[in-house]
């Protein structure tokens, strides 16, 4: 029977008979409890000596009296509780012989012995038996917990269906299961929690008590998981397409014969070549990223058509395909796709967003090296360590991503520390991903879901760039030297021009140039009869972030000669005042500049950033001798201070007399000292870039969770094990890590490096590559559509010396690239995506080929290259209120490369065509459409202006022949002649609304839009 307690008792009758003699009451059997504590399956004897709970178990400090004792941990002493036993055994038998005697003991111990009551084996058969896994474990978490941690749901990063991945735990905490400790085990832990918690899982059903109990005892007899048993088998994440090596190849490469047997195994076949003017168009775009010109068109055309009988037309096509790799506007259109991978921008980002001012070098480095075709693995290499090879402002790949600012971190320790580890975070990703496909940066905090990439290897790959900061740094070599040499004579020279300036006198017609103080400048000059003051601003000091501003003065007096002068400037005299142009606001306005009150909340702000001027106009003439000017008489504030500027007086405007600031030749010189300090900035700019600074690298460790205030065990510089044996020793210098990195990663035995860049051309000449994933070709990737031709373009990449162009020729070139777009019903009933290649598809072209392309048929495309980018706003950082620059103007008339890309900021009418926004990285480019996008290519001041000038053009080009302004207007945007059909539709609407109106409708045309 059992206790109420569930404590298992042996009990021996208390009165039976031998021959006539009786047992008395007082001599019955005595109860044997036997003990079972939890660790060991027995239960106390005595509940009230123990201080058990009502569940009968010890508690870890109470002490079972008589017949043993509980250990600390709650343990039963077991050989304590047999001695108990045996003593309690040999006294009761001693008291009985008394009794009953020998012959009756005899008899009494062979009924004990029939009943199974003998020693401890006895007692050892009423014990549970040892919790199985298979029959007991696993179908407690088939019904309750495989609908959240198993291979089809992995909830916090657990799954409870296959030993290795159970017993290593989940995302937010160590192992759930620690064998022999249920008490330290979350696994237990959660089933065991409140009803209540919302830790208690599952999530709203307790388990049963039997189902607890079973897994109490299962992670208490060490948590026996039988190797084997698993239901699931876990594949290698080694053994992936993308980690083996490069086939041998048999030969050269033939693109077509892979599509088109691939085709025939669907039943499907290419689609027939396109129009040769298609195929033109088509190329044009996608190499240079503007449309082909009507002479272009014409004598390739003529070269078809002079073609002698018998030669293939693929002549005349592979000098079309060298022409445009051979020309600088390649560059700039491969270079766009190279920076929507790397997230280049021209701010830090973050809510700050300030201005990185020396970016550009890195932009102005992809574009030559794509110009020059500079071999892939020398671009890998140099991007990674440049500094190494001559080419510093490579290594501006390294730091292209946001990053927080000094000021942006707070100052204590722990978050100097997390914001260190994320700005080396960014740098594994962006060389993980970019030149690996991978995303490494997901084993952070633990070990990669999908790929072979531990947290070990991680760390170990933050090791080669850990003494990389995110700074500018001068760059070195022949072009720096030159600019050197450049710098001192205009140094001189500007020195000397200061001097001047600030020495003339007025004998030179020139009153002299003097520091202004923000709180009061007090000009005195012989008195002088005026009506009219002019105070012109021709310069002002820069603010500390937002450079060159609109300058302001909160109050301008004018002081008679008299004995006791008197403000004659003041309003309430009758002066009137005008300007130049006024920024208006509350605090700032024109009528403020006289009012007689003083500080920056009644002030007057120019419209021009350094520049304007103030004219007052007195009631009549009168006699002064002074002029005052404050820009914050309070001392408030000090920018927007005026530094240069003339004060002239007269009778009328006519008749002005200079009393204060800079003259005619003195002015003469402002212009040189500004001249020279432009040229002086410029060529001082290109001796830094923002391209990273590096010093002596961080001490890397494993991080507990991705936790900086956990580090474990120190990591040395190594690439992941799966993908090779590359380790260096902890105490390799610098720059000697980036270079075994960038060796490494630009090996041909690396696999994935020429993987990885076929794969983007690939995608970015048909719209989508081999593998839809390019940054991302490993497990969790998609799978190669034609992985033999992937394979087979980059063994073939490799032996071709890791040209990119050469790589351009072999796609371009091909049948499958030069197929029509037409679409087959037949043919999209079997493969709707196109993933096979049936057909070239046709896709609409970028933001910037869309701005590009219309500046260029208008006639105002500008093709400078290269320095610094222009404004597509009207600051180039800042926390907000970042407002576009609307007009179109011959800075900004270059191509949208060349912008300064203000990172999370869409450019107004063209970011609207998903132009990416260096938040990410953008391997792909998100394809929309939206209603904005039809209002803004129709309506806005930009399409306004190309269309009226592209009218222009039209005039030039074809006189006012309206016929023959169609006829341009669409070999311009179309390359071709309109047909009669369109004749008949746009003719009326030309005579009606004019050229302007056929304008805009063309540029708005999906023929214009779309890559052919």
């Amino acid at each position: 029977m059992r206790t109420a307690h569930g404590a298992q008792q042996i009990s021996i009758l208390p009165a039976y008979s031998v021959g006539s003699t009786s047992m008395p009451a007082s001599h019955w059997v005595w109860v044997w409890t036997w003990p079972r504590v939890e660790a060991r399956g027995w239960t106390c004897p005595r509940v009230e000596a123990c201080g058990v709970s009502e569940t009968g178990k010890c508690s870890e400090t109470g002490k079972c009296s008589e017949t043993g004792t509980c250990s600390a941990a709650g343990t039963w002493l077991e050989t304590q509780a047999w001695a108990g036993a045996c003593v309690s055994l040999l006294v009761w038998l001693v008291g009985l012989v008394g009794h009953v005697g020998l012959v009756g003991l005899v008899c009494l111990v062979g009924l004990v012995c029939l009943v199974g009551i003998g020693g401890p084996s006895a007692f050892a058969a009423e014990e549970d038996p040892t919790v199985d896994f298979v029959q007991d474990v696993r179908p407690i978490f088939e019904q309750h917990c495989y609908a959240c941690h198993s291979d089809s749901e992995r909830e916090s990063g657990l799954r409870l269906d296959v030993k290795s991945l159970a017993m290593k735990g989940g995302d937010r905490h160590g192992p759930d299961i620690v064998p022999g400790d249920p008490a330290t085990s979350p696994l237990i832990q959660f089933i065991t929690a409140d009803v209540d918690d919302p830790h208690l899982m599952p999530p709203g059903e307790r388990l049963s008590e039997r189902e607890i109990d079973v897994l109490t005892r299962w992670v208490r007899e060490g948590a026996i998981w039988p190797e084997g048993v698993d239901r699931v088998q876990l594949k290698d994440t080694r053994d992936h397409w993308s980690f083996r090596p490069l086939p041998e190849s048999p030969g050269d490469l033939d693109i077509d014969s892979v599509v088109a047997r691939r085709l025939g195994e669907i039943g499907l076949r290419m689609a027939a070549e396109a129009e040769p003017a298609v195929w033109l168009r088509r190329v044009t775009f996608d190499l240079t990223g503007l449309p082909p010109t009507p002479k272009e068109m014409a004598d390739f055309q003529e070269n078809l058509s002079s073609l002698e009988p018998g030669v293939a037309r693929e002549v005349v096509y592979r000098e079309v395909v060298d022409r445009l790799l051979e020309s600088p506007r390649y560059g700039e259109r491969w270079g766009q796709h190279w920076l929507d991978v790397v997230r280049y921008a021209d701010t830090h980002g973050f809510e700050v967003n300030t201005e990185r001012p020396h970016a550009w070098h890195y932009r102005d480095y992809v574009i030559r090296a794509f110009n020059s075709d500079l071999p892939y693995h020398q671009f890998v290499r140099e991007q990674i360590a440049g500094d190494a090879l001559g080419a510093d402002a490579a290594t501006g790949f390294l730091v292209t991503a946001s990053v927080l600012l000094p000021g942006q971190i707070g100052q204590d320790a722990p978050s100097i520390r997390l914001a260190r580890q994320d700005a080396l975070d960014e740098i594994v990703n962006n060389v993980s991903q970019t030149f690996l496909g991978l995303s490494i940066g997901c084993a952070r905090c633990h070990d990669h879901k999908f790929d072979p990439i531990s947290a070990k290897d991680y760390y170990a790959m933050q090791a080669f760039v850990a003494g990389v900061e995110y700074e500018d740094r001068e760059i070195l070599g022949p072009d720096a030297d030159l600019r050197a040499a450049e710098i001192q004579p205009l140094r001189e020279r500007l020195e000397q021009v200061q001097q001047r300036l600030a020495a003339a006198t007025p004998g030179e017609g020139n009153v002299g140039l003097r520091q202004t103080d923000p709180r009061e400048n007090i000009e005195r000059f012989d008195p002088v009869e005026a009506k009219f003051v002019r105070l012109t601003i021709y310069d002002a000091n820069r603010h500390p972030t937002l450079g060159l501003i609109e300058p302001c003065i909160d109050e301008l007096e004018i002081f008679t000669a008299e004995p006791t002068p008197r403000n004659v400037a003041l309003a309430s005299h009758g002066t009137r005042v005008t300007a130049s142009g006024s920024q208006t606001s509350e605090i700032h306005k024109l009528t403020h500049l006289n009012d007689g009150e003083y500080g920056n909340s009644r002030s007057w702000m120019s419209d021009t950033p350094g520049t304007g001027w103030v004219l007052l106009e007195l009631p009549e003439p009168q006699t002064i001798q002074q002029v005052v000017w404050s820009r914050d008489r309070l001392g408030e504030f000090a920018d927007r201070l005026a530094t240069v500027y003339s004060i002239e007086v007269g009778p009328s405007l006519d008749d002005m007399t200079l009393v204060a600031g800079v003259g005619e030749q003195g002015l003469a010189w402002l212009r040189e000292k500004q001249a020279l300090e432009q040229q002086l900035r410029t060529l001082e700019a290109r001796q830094v870039a923002f391209a990273g600074k590096f010093r002596q690298p961080d001490a890397i460790h494993l991080l507990h969770r991705g936790d900086p205030e956990q580090p474990g065990e120190p990591v040395a510089a190594a690439v992941p094990v799966a993908l090779g044996s590359l380790t260096l020793p902890l105490e390799t210098d610098e720059q000697s890590r980036r270079l075994a990195l960038a060796n490494w990663i630009a090996s041909p035995e690396n696999p994935m490096t020429a993987r990885v860049l076929v794969n983007r051309v690939w995608q970015w000449h048909f719209g989508t590559g081999l593998v839809a994933t390019p940054s991302d070709l490993g497990n969790s990737g998609l799978l190669p559509t034609h992985p033999e031709l992937l394979d087979a373009l980059a063994g073939q990449f490799i032996r071709d010396g890791w040209s990119i162009k050469q790589l351009h020729r072999r796609i371009v070139l091909s049948q499958t690239y030069r197929q029509a777009s037409t679409i087959d019903p037949q043919a999209t009933e079997i493969d709707a995506d196109n993933q096979w290649l049936w057909r070239f598809r046709t896709r609409r072209l970028e933001a910037e080929v869309i701005r590009d392309s219309m500046l260029a048929v208008a006639g105002l495309l500008r093709h400078d290259m290269y320095g610094r980018g222009f404004d597509l706003f009207d600051q180039r950082g800042g926390l907000s209120g970042f407002n576009p620059v609307e007009t179109l103007t011959e800075q900004n008339s270059r191509r949208m490369i060349y912008a300064h890309k203000v990172r999370r900021e869409p450019e107004a009418v063209f970011g609207a065509f998903d132009c990416p926004d260096a938040g990410q990285s953008t391997a792909v480019r998100a394809v929309s459409t939206t209603p904005i996008q039809a209002l803004n290519l129709f309506n806005s001041r930009f399409t306004l202006q190309v269309a009226e000038a592209l009218a222009q053009r039209l005039h030039r080009d074809a006189g006012d022949d309206t016929l023959a302004q169609v006829q341009r207007v669409y070999e311009l945007t179309l390359n071709r002649p309109p047909t009669p059909e369109e004749l008949a539709d746009v003719m009326p609407g030309v005579e009606k609304f004019g050229l302007p109106f056929l304008c805009r409708v063309l540029l708005n045309s999906n023929e214009f839009l779309f890559l052919p």
